[in-house]
């Protein structure tokens, strides 16, 4: 269950500055295997920001990030994935396999707002930790404790869902946060070895389909070697 726990450390890592966990649903999903030296033999193209634009031309997809928002990418990279919730802010090193691509918001997590912190989280983990992982929709269930454990409801169970020519599957969710309803979306997509989530949160879920609009998919290019 290493790769449970190392999940869960990074959702801690997130949800203490944004207010949100990670997504989940789904019937007959694989259960996580335990990490192995080489689940992170095949490096990642981490892709790179330029003029509020993410460009990862190894998965073939772009995200624009809105104007103004804090980039924290590196920081949720150094957490350790299996390290206790007291422990989220120590830098040690990035879990073999997976990585946060992207991890923006709309401020900086430490400053305090009374509207939600609309954000932003795109992560690649390494499908072979989940042993029997055919379809994107199978990579929600293993998640589906941890949503709940935060308090999220499920608002739409995971459904195909396009992004211009990309099908990819989409699980919807909301959680009340005190006067206001966090909503938070996740899509995933299988590519390259690797499962890959895009999850959005924000106040509203106009807002949300907004985030949601700025992704967009081109034809993949071989990763260096």
């Amino acid at each position: 269950m290493a790769f449970r726990e190392g999940l869960c450390s990074l959702l801690v890592a997130f949800i203490v500055p944004a207010l949100w966990p990670q997504s989940a649903t789904s019937s007959s999903s694989p259960k996580p295997a335990a990490k192995s030296s080489s689940a992170g033999s095949s490096p990642l193209n981490p892709g790179s920001v330029s003029a509020n634009v993410y460009r990862n031309p190894g998965f073939g997809f772009t995200c624009k990030i809105p104007q103004g928002w804090v980039l924290r990418t590196d920081d949720l990279n150094a957490q350790k994935f299996d390290a206790p919730a007291a422990d989220a802010g120590k830098s040690t090193n990035a879990p073999a396999g997976g990585r946060v691509l992207l991890a923006a918001f709309s401020r900086p997590p430490e400053a305090h707002g009374e509207e939600i912190n609309s954000s932003v989280l795109i992560a690649a983990e390494s499908a072979s930790a989940y042993p029997g992982l055919k379809d994107a929709a199978q990579y929600f269930g293993p998640l589906t404790e941890i949503t709940e454990a935060q308090g999220f409801q499920v608002d739409e169970e995971p459904y195909e869902f396009a992004v211009g020519a990309k099908t990819l599957v989409r699980g919807d969710f909301e959680k009340d946060v005190g006067s206001r309803v966090m909503h938070q979306s996740t899509l995933v997509m299988l590519a390259r070895g690797y499962a890959v989530s895009f999850t959005f949160i924000a106040g509203a879920d106009d807002e949300v389909e907004e985030l949601i609009e700025g992704l967009s998919f081109s034809p993949a290019r071989p990763q260096n070697k």
